[in-house]
């Protein structure tokens, strides 16, 4: 977003309850009047209802429930997260536009969110379905000052920070399935999937990707083999704002972010556990062609999946998981 264009929203939003002149705004942003119009139909077309009345001015009637630029940007109160919105209707995968932008120098805390992706992904190369307008579909680059191998602790730590969005913003109690998956009522709600680029003892990027179903009908869910997906809607009965819900997420995540650079990861560690899906109930590990049965115990300080496999107390760090 221009300067330009953040700090007429800035002064919009300042002046929601009473009209602000175009002079005023012309003198204020330092541009034409004509300008000013023109990012006004902008505005309109994201979807504000923008009130124009002569000898008064510019009044904003109502806000758009549409993920965007500007939307996003509006009432979006981080430091550092967000600072970059890179907004597209359709992508492939918001994560692969994020890689380039990295790779391209793309600032710590840029966003890439889209309206719908047409070839989402999950952990294990697995396909997430991301239809158009229903859910929040978003990929962070972060370049965190840590060693790669604590990287993974940022799946752990943003799936902490879904949950917790969720549990505050709705009336549901989520749980979260290790590593990366968020439940409500044992149904998939959102997923996170973490990938880096590195070289040797340093990170280049972190890119971390959410999908969460937010408004989506009954007929809108595919039917998944492996697991049973369902929508904040579903579960709720209610239509949720996807502009409110994500500003939420981003603030609550940098606050978490920078607490864990600062903290380190044992904060994370205690309330992934308290939301963990089945603690201390059996599960089975399928690692490559063997698969082992244990008592699921928690996560270690490293955030691995810690397991009772007949009094042995074995770390897991990747695999398929599943409950008895």
């Amino acid at each position: 977003m221009s300067s330009t264009r953040k700090r007429l929203i800035e002064l919009l939003m300042h002046h929601e309850d009473t009209y602000i002149s175009g002079q005023v705004l012309s003198e204020k942003l330092s541009i034409s009047r004509n300008a000013v119009w023109k990012h006004m139909n902008e505005l309109k077309k994201d979807g504000y209802t923008i009130e124009a009345k002569a000898k008064l001015g510019y009044k904003i009637i109502s806000y758009p429930n549409k993920v965007s630029e500007n939307t996003i940007s509006w009432g979006l109160n981080t430091n550092w997260l967000g600072n970059r919105i890179v907004h597209r209707e359709t992508v492939t995968s918001t994560q692969r536009i994020a890689h380039e932008l990295a790779l391209d120098g793309a600032q710590h805390g840029t966003i890439v969110i889209a309206d719908e992706q047409t070839e989402g992904k999950g952990r294990i190369g697995k396909q997430w379905d991301s239809k158009s307008g229903k859910g929040i579909w978003m990929s962070m680059i972060l370049r965190p000052n840590i060693p790669p191998y604590l990287a993974p602790q940022l799946t752990l730590l943003t799936a902490t920070v879904v949950a917790e969005v969720i549990d505050k913003e709705t009336s549901v109690t989520p749980q979260i399935k290790w590593p990366n998956d968020v439940l409500v009522d044992g149904k998939k709600i959102a997923g996170i999937l973490t990938e880096m680029q590195a070289e040797q003892d340093q990170i280049s990027y972190v890119i971390v990707g959410i999908g969460i179903n937010v408004n989506q009908e009954k007929n809108e869910i595919p039917v998944n083999t492996n697991y049973e997906a369902s929508s904040l809607f579903l579960e709720t009965k209610q239509e949720l704002n996807m502009v409110a819900l994500l500003q939420r997420i981003l603030q609550t995540f940098e606050d978490k972010y920078d607490r864990f650079l600062d903290r380190g990861f044992e904060e994370v560690k205690q309330q992934w556990e308290s939301y963990g899906f089945r603690i201390h109930e059996r599960l089975q590990v399928t690692i490559a062609k063997e698969t082992w049965d244990g008592i699921f115990l928690g996560i270690a300080e490293d955030g691995a999946l810690l397991m009772d496999r007949a009094g042995e107390i074995k770390r897991i760090y990747s695999g398929e998981i599943a409950w008895f």
